[in-house]
């Protein structure tokens, strides 16, 4: 058994539920928005940030989720998959996780239409069901993954980065998703904001130590 599927084993019956929800979080009216979300679906990664959102719920519930950690978990799955997209579409890749990407499949308007729809998605799941705390999260969560793409790119243009200017793309790009896992998870679950704040630093250096490793 592999370290991701021992990490998994608590939550099994929450992930299981999990992609059907996810599936579901994506649906439109629109027949080649659907095509394009059940072949994302189809070829997920490690799923390892909804992880971060149940086992970080779990935590302070006495192993207890609800319907809005699902919604959270939910949420940071459609960021994450936007940005995916978006990443591809910016970095002109034509794979992803060992298959076509969308920008290949469906061209580069297209691709970013569907992250768009994505982030939309990601925001409506929250304010639909008044999670307003949850918006808080996810907003300052796109806000700065836009912003650490931007200082990658304005960077590689001018060949001037930095030690303190790549941890501080790494925490932007990355671990500022996985702060927002941890966040959401706990709050998900009632948890005050002293609590949700430790838990936002713990997903920040976990982020920054998993980025900087891989």
């Amino acid at each position: 058994m592999n370290i991701t599927s021992q990490i998994k084993q608590p939550i099994l019956t929450e992930m299981e539920l999990f992609e059907k929800k996810f599936y579901e979080s994506m649906s439109s009216k629109v027949a080649l928005l659907n095509r394009i979300t059940y072949y994302i679906v189809n070829r997920k990664g490690k799923q390892m940030r909804p992880m971060f959102v149940f086992l970080t719920a779990k935590m302070v519930s006495e192993g207890k989720v609800n319907e809005r950690t699902y919604r959270g978990a939910c949420v940071i799955e459609l960021i994450h998959t936007a940005t995916l997209v978006h990443d591809d579409v910016v970095d002109d890749s034509n794979r992803r996780r060992g298959f076509f990407s969308l920008n290949a499949l469906w061209k580069n308007k297209i691709a970013v239409l569907v992250g768009d729809f994505m982030f939309s998605k990601s925001v409506l799941l929250a304010t639909d069901h008044n999670d307003l705390d949850l918006l808080s999260v996810i907003s300052k969560t796109i806000k700065q993954i836009s912003e650490g793409e931007l200082l990658q790119l304005e960077k590689a243009r001018k060949l001037d980065i930095t030690e303190e200017v790549y941890y501080e793309i790494i925490r932007q790009k990355t671990a500022t998703l996985i702060a927002a896992c941890c966040e959401i998870g706990v709050l998900s679950n009632g948890a005050d904001e002293a609590l949700a704040k430790k838990m936002q630093d713990f997903g920040t250096y976990t982020g920054i130590g998993y980025r900087d490793w891989k």
